[in-house]
């Protein structure tokens, strides 16, 4: 039996609207996840997965936040979505909707990318159960190998900042890399990755009040060594910001599934279908 979805509205603390997608599991709900996701990527993409997750017996709530897709209201440029205003808000806002439309049951969160990055920066993270991360790293271009490092040093201190200037927001997708991203989610973006990484280059300065040496429930981490971004060490830098949570890691080589590629980005992909069965196989144990 497939899952059964709907869209809905889910506001949030600075006045925001998020466009959401729930999927209901045809039987009983055995626990419900979020689904945070990557930097400049759409909760469409995210579907297939879900749907798995769904079918499996996990409710499921995926979102695109302020300023992208749904959950973009007015012109691009005048956004005032930044990452810090996602984990925040945004994600915030995600979890007490699913926690109150499937109470009684355990919550958790699956984050690809910046999903995961941006836990410790939600006042209610506590209420997770467990976390799931995929490709989650510290970003730092230092870290990365070359001829991607060079890449990514003109995206990150070239393409975007000028972007920003010429048209008031990072537009990405002239490179491939998501969608069109507000001028405050580009500029943090830009300086976290040039400098020690993602959140932990705002601690102390922008962000004064966070929770990444308090959160203490069990996480698993996920990465491939063809992925250029969140390479080992970067994992190794975020998992070190959540210095008080218990912490798995596991490399995924793409041959021990049959796969050629993961990468960043194809673990949900339905070609890397082999590889959500890690996913209900954490939530089994966690729920």
């Amino acid at each position: 039996m497939s899952a059964q979805t709907e869209d809905i509205a889910i506001n949030t603390a600075n006045g925001g609207v998020l466009a959401a997608t729930v999927f209901y599991p045809p039987g009983e709900v055995r626990a419900a996840v979020m689904l945070a996701p990557a930097t400049g990527m759409l909760r469409r993409f995210y579907r297939p997965f879900a749907e798995y997750l769904a079918a499996a017996g996990y409710a499921v709530i995926t979102f695109d936040n302020q300023g992208l897709g749904g959950s973009l209201h007015g012109a691009v440029k005048d956004s005032q979505a930044s990452l810090v205003s996602w984990g925040q808000n945004d994600m915030p806002a995600v979890l007490d909707e699913l926690q109150q439309l499937f109470p009684g049951v355990s919550h958790h969160l699956i984050g690809h990318s910046a999903g995961g990055q941006l836990i410790g920066l939600m006042p209610n993270a506590g209420g997770l159960k467990s976390v799931f991360n995929v490709a989650c790293s510290s970003g730092s271009v230092r870290n990365m190998a070359m001829p991607f490092r060079a890449k990514a040093a003109f995206f990150m201190r070239v393409f975007m900042p000028l972007s920003n200037a010429v048209f008031g927001c990072a537009r990405n997708q002239w490179l491939g890399m998501g969608e069109t991203l507000p001028r405050g989610v580009a500029r943090e973006w830009s300086e976290w990755c040039n400098g020690s990484g993602y959140v932990k280059m705002a601690l102390g300065k922008t962000v004064h009040t966070h929770l990444y040496d308090t959160l203490a429930m069990p996480s698993l981490w996920l990465h491939a060594p063809d992925d250029d971004i969140a390479t080992e060490k970067n994992v190794k830098e975020m998992m070190a910001v959540f210095s008080a949570m218990p912490s798995e890691r596991l490399l995924l080589q793409p041959a021990d599934y049959g796969l050629r590629h993961i990468g960043h980005m194809k673990f949900f992909s339905r070609q890397s279908q082999q590889l959500w069965a890690l996913a209900v196989e954490w939530l089994g144990k966690h729920a």
